[in-house]
């Protein structure tokens, strides 16, 4: 008897949850962002949810809770239903941080469920004007001058602008304080303020004040240069060996997740990033889409975890 009711009780839950993979989103979604407002990594899905929002009919509310090197804002999914009413905007970071934040509580790879790729974007590594450094060997040579006085700013503990000024740092031989922020936004009005040396900050963000002259770019973080910046070059034509890097964009649900509802999303985010309206918000917010499947996406994190922990271990920044 108890088997049958076990049986009972089994299909029940399958049959309910069809049922409410099937209606989905019957309520607007919560989105968290685990960093500060004005960052890459709010400023890029809150583009797509727009959109999004539309197509799915249901409302997209996004919060922003930073710190914690995004640990804070990973929890609230982490420990959400699988139902599909909470879901992670990240970026990179989630990658970097579980290397970096000591006594990281999640398996983003087991505790998360890929859901869509956005794209990726190039960083531009930033000064503030009123240090005078015109070139990146004005940079390198002040900061060997005078050992110890130079400092970073980030976007916070683990994040790609972590990661990408700990890449210079090495390969440029310098020393360097970092100085992490809740988020980009502050990062960069430090380095408007002069009170932070360098910031690789993304394209994005940061051309809209190299343009106007609030900032210096020195060096892009990418293997090319950066179309929008010509003039800027890349780590290689700099002579810094291995400090190439790039930031990433992606949306995810808490494990277990019902495929059906994943499905949907990734369907629907896609069907949004190809309109034209999308794609040109994305060449403005300078996004290079990277169309991948749920399970690519989930393949991809874990290939990056991989990645991202010997880059780590190697430069010695690393959980002790």
């Amino acid at each position: 008897m108890n088997r049958i009711c076990h049986i009972i009780a089994a299909a029940l839950l399958v049959f309910c949850s069809a049922a409410a993979a099937q209606s989905w989103p019957a309520k607007p979604i919560r989105a968290f962002i685990p960093f500060g407002a004005g960052s890459a990594t709010d400023i890029v899905p809150r583009a797509l949810f727009d959109g999004l929002s539309k197509e799915l009919g249901q409302q997209i509310v996004v919060e922003n809770r930073g710190g914690a090197g995004g640990t804070l804002g990973i929890g609230e999914v982490v420990r959400a239903a699988s139902d599909g009413y909470t879901i992670l905007a990240n970026s990179s970071a989630q990658t970097i941080a579980p290397w970096i934040v000591p006594n990281f509580p999640f398996d983003v790879a087991k505790d998360l469920s890929g859901v869509f790729m956005i794209g990726d974007s190039a960083t531009v590594m930033i000064v503030p004007p009123s240090r005078g450094w015109k070139t990146i060997k004005d940079f390198i040579a002040a900061a060997k001058a005078k050992p110890g006085t130079i400092n970073y700013g980030s976007a916070g503990l683990g994040t790609a602008a972590h990661i990408a000024g700990e890449r210079f740092r090495v390969a440029a031989d310098i020393q360097a304080t970092h100085i992490p922020y809740k988020g980009g936004a502050e990062a960069l009005a430090d380095i408007m303020g002069g009170r932070v040396d360098y910031y690789f900050c993304p394209i994005s963000t940061a051309l809209p004040m190299v343009r106007d002259g609030r900032v210096t770019a020195l060096l892009v973080s990418t293997a090319k240069r950066a179309p929008e910046l010509p003039d800027v070059p890349t780590p290689a034509e700099a002579g810094l060996k291995n400090a190439e890097s790039s930031s990433w964009f992606a949306v995810f649900m808490p494990a277990k997740t019902p495929r059906e509802i994943i499905d949907k999303f990734h369907d629907a985010a896609a069907k949004v990033m190809a309109t034209p309206e999308m794609q040109e918000r994305m060449k403005k917010l300078v996004i290079n889409p990277q169309p991948m499947t749920s399970t690519e996406l989930d393949a991809y994190v874990v290939k990056e975890l991989a990645d991202n922990g010997k880059i780590i271990k190697a430069a010695g920044i690393g959980q002790k």
